[in-house]
């Protein structure tokens, strides 16, 4: 009993010193007072007024006269009625070149084949040193596309100077083939003679 009697004294005290501390600091002068801030001026930019449209009138342009229709030709082409005539009539050829001379022999089939190509021969640097001329003659075939085959030394003089360098450049001629009836055909056993001199050389 005692005890409760105790309690209840000291909260009795508690309670009044606390209404007397609250009391305390309403009457007080001491009390601050916020100044409020200054009102913050926000300034908005202001978009340009849109510029006025303008209307632009489109020019009117008149078509392009049209073109004068040119004139029908009444030209008729003249059509010859006579038909044309090629013969061909082969002669005995003779051929020069820088230090040889080519000639072909008149034999079997030569009025039949002509060449459109032909190379000169070398002058072999020995035989042109000793100042050497001579003569080689060659037999060969024509083959069906023009290419000078079967290619032999028939004669030559001196022997076996000019040889090499004849049958060489005579490898590289090219013929127009024989033809019968609008077929190419095989020739054998031409002849040609190629001479060497120091004179058409020089």
């Amino acid at each position: 009993m005692a005890k409760l009697l105790s309690y209840i004294s000291l909260s009795v005290i508690i309670t009044f010193g606390l209404f007397a501390f609250m009391a305390s600091l309403i009457s007080s002068d001491s009390v601050n007072v916020t100044t409020p801030l200054p009102p913050v001026v926000i300034e908005v930019a202001r978009a340009p007024e849109d510029s006025k449209v303008q209307h632009i009138e489109k020019v009117k342009l008149d078509p392009p006269p049209k073109p004068e229709v040119m004139p029908k030709s009444d030209v008729t082409p003249v059509v010859a009625n006579d038909a044309l005539a090629l013969t061909y009539q082969s002669v005995p050829i003779s051929f020069t070149g820088k230090g040889t001379t080519f000639k072909q022999y008149e034999g079997m089939g030569d009025k039949e084949a002509r060449p459109i190509v032909r190379v000169n021969p070398k002058y072999p640097m020995d035989a042109m040193r000793k100042g050497t001329e001579g003569w080689v003659i060659l037999s060969f075939d024509i083959n069906k596309v023009g290419k000078v085959v079967n290619i032999s030394v028939i004669d030559s003089q001196p022997k076996r100077i000019f040889d090499k360098a004849a049958r060489h450049a005579l490898r590289k001629w090219k013929y127009q083939a024989k033809s019968v009836d609008g077929q190419a055909v095989y020739q054998k056993a031409r002849t040609v003679q190629l001479d060497f001199s120091m004179e058409q050389q020089s």
